[in-house]
């Protein structure tokens, strides 16, 4: 059951156009740690998180890049 669970799930994701292989949790997780990536989570004002993925989509690394972005910014603004 997990399996054609993980296939169905697997397939939505995928479209016609996309011919890249899905990354899994572990190669994904494997990946960022290279990057020196690590998880972050939060609980954020709903408004806040609108203007935050709305930002995210013209962003070129998405909402990860958008919250590196300000975090950075905010940061800079605070030490100087």
């Amino acid at each position: 059951m997990k399996l054609s669970n993980s296939l169905k799930l697997a397939s939505a994701k995928r479209g016609p156009a996309d011919n890249t292989p899905p990354v899994d949790r572990r190669e994904q997780r494997r990946l960022d740690q290279q990057l020196g990536l690590v998880p972050f989570a939060c609980k954020l004002n709903t408004t806040l998180v609108e203007q935050l993925k709305a930002r995210a989509a013209e962003h070129p690394d998405g909402i990860n890049g958008v919250v590196a972005e300000l975090l950075n910014q905010a940061l800079a603004g605070k030490t100087a």
